[in-house]
């Protein structure tokens, strides 16, 4: 039996091989036809409503599988709500929301969910909690109505509580234990400093000191009509669809304090080198960063694709230099990430220990570039290709609709966006591309953290003092 399946393993390497082999030798015409033009992402009409209690709702209707999607964007209930004694609390709160009613427990919800052709779940994040929904269009109003249950009546049940601290307590152990999870926290300070963007990682203690009641007074605050949006989209009308919301959220209202506005978050930040102490690491993790825009920012669909061109794709420069030509890593990338109130440019590889430096070097060297250099014509033309295709392709499902229409309105663009963004990109230039590369990916400001075995310091030398911790 032993022998026979050796065999059979051998005998599909072949058959793998010899494909391979013949792919790689096939010839290709002398002249591929072009590239087609890239396309706007087709958005139809979105109805849109504002009830009495100031929820808004956003319906898309879109003529495919009878199924209905639904997302609730709760703008600063997340993560900038969190006090600093409370990092990631947010998420405790958000993973809490479907174990328990004051109606039903975590399998009942789960069960009615699935019994409706669907599911239901809430995740957080730094400007708002995101509360996803889908069930069969038959199943419309039943869904609506379970998700405004989960939404406007968590119990947050000791023994849920209990259990969700337990869990998350194992998590933090595992997340800590990995040489990234230590840099990105300390990369977040260095660049957002005491704001609440720069402490979206828990800790023990804060896990430790979560309570039933704490968690009740927090969603009481933070979940609110006013501050929210709901995106309806699927095989649904829009009258029936607005008639659904109206019914399951019409009367909601907040009950709490509302936590204050989140406040814009610097766009410079002093210059920080620290070594993360990891005793007999064989490989570096290397991070850079520093502050960046706001997603609404002017500038901002430049620095999209300037990040891109420098490292967010395999194809990108870091990417190829580092990995490709260098070979000092599997993988290097670099770019920004934009919020409601300000965001980060951030890059960062794991590499061999005796490239430590080397691979900084090569940042800077690709950085510097990118600031100085116009960016060829065939370059800039297949990076808007891959932006333009990879958002094509992202938002082809309805549920990827809604969630991008409710994660643009959470950091502060018009739901004009959605289709917009293809044809702004394609009319960014080189100069807009050199000019995002300038202001936010020049060497002298970013910040370097590094974790790996000290006896990497002294490749370190050139680019500042280190402080080892």
């Amino acid at each position: 039996m032993k022998k026979n399946f050796q065999l059979s393993l051998l005998a599909a390497a072949v058959l793998v091989s010899g494909s391979a082999f013949a792919a790689a030798s096939a010839k290709l015409p002398a002249e591929l036809p072009p590239f087609a033009k890239d396309k706007a992402l087709p958005v139809p009409q979105i109805t849109k409503k504002t009830l009495s209690n100031g929820l808004e709702i956003w319906v898309v209707p879109r003529q495919g599988m009878p199924r209905v999607d639904y997302v609730l964007a709760v703008r600063g209930a997340g993560f900038t709500a969190d006090g600093p004694e409370q990092p990631g609390f947010a998420s405790l709160l958000a993973g809490l929301l479907n174990e328990g009613t004051a109606k039903r427990g975590s399998r009942e919800i789960a069960e009615a969910a699935q019994g409706m052709g669907g599911a239901v779940s809430a995740s957080a994040g730094n400007d708002g909690i995101t509360v996803v929904a889908n069930a069969l269009t038959s199943n419309a109003a039943p869904m609506m109505k379970l998700m405004a249950e989960i939404t406007r009546a968590p119990a947050f049940a000791d023994r849920e509580v209990a259990l969700t601290k337990a869990n998350a307590l194992q998590s933090l152990k595992a997340s800590e234990a990995r040489p990234a999870f230590r840099a990105t926290r300390a990369l977040s300070a260095a660049v957002y400093g005491d704001h609440p963007y720069g402490r979206t990682q828990p800790t023990a203690e804060a896990i430790s000191a979560v309570t039933p009641e704490a968690l009740r007074q927090a969603h009481a605050a933070r979940f609110r009509p006013e501050r929210s949006l709901l995106v309806i989209s699927g095989r649904i009308s829009p009258a029936e669809a607005i008639k659904l919301a109206e019914a399951a959220f019409g009367d909601w209202k907040g009950t709490g304090t509302a936590p204050a506005e989140v406040p814009a978050a610097r766009s410079t930040a002093p210059v920080v080198h620290v070594l993360l102490e990891r005793p007999n690491s064989v490989q570096s993790t290397v991070r850079l960063g520093r502050p960046g825009e706001a997603a609404s920012a002017a500038d901002q669909v430049p620095l999209r694709l300037a990040s891109t061109i420098i490292g967010g794709g395999f194809s990108s420069r870091v990417n190829i230099n580092l990995r490709e030509e260098k070979g000092y890593t599997y993988g290097a990338s670099a770019g920004a990430s934009s919020l409601r109130a300000g965001g980060a440019i951030t890059g960062g590889a794991d590499v061999r220990n005796d490239v430590t430096g080397a691979s900084l070097k090569e940042f800077f060297s690709e950085y510097k570039r990118l600031g100085e250099e116009l960016v060829g014509e065939e370059e800039l033309a297949m990076n808007k290709r891959y932006v333009a295709g990879g958002y094509l392709i992202s938002n082809q499902l309805q549920g990827a609709v809604a969630r991008t229409l409710a994660s643009n309105w959470l950091t502060g663009l018009p739901s004009e966006f959605l289709g917009n963004y293809v044809p702004m990109i394609q009319q960014v230039t080189p100069e807009q591309v050199r000019e995002a590369g300038k202001k936010f990916f020049s060497p002298e400001t970013q910040s370097i953290v590094v974790v790996g075995d000290r006896k990497v310091l002294d490749q370190l030398k050139d680019y500042g003092e280190f402080t080892v911790k």
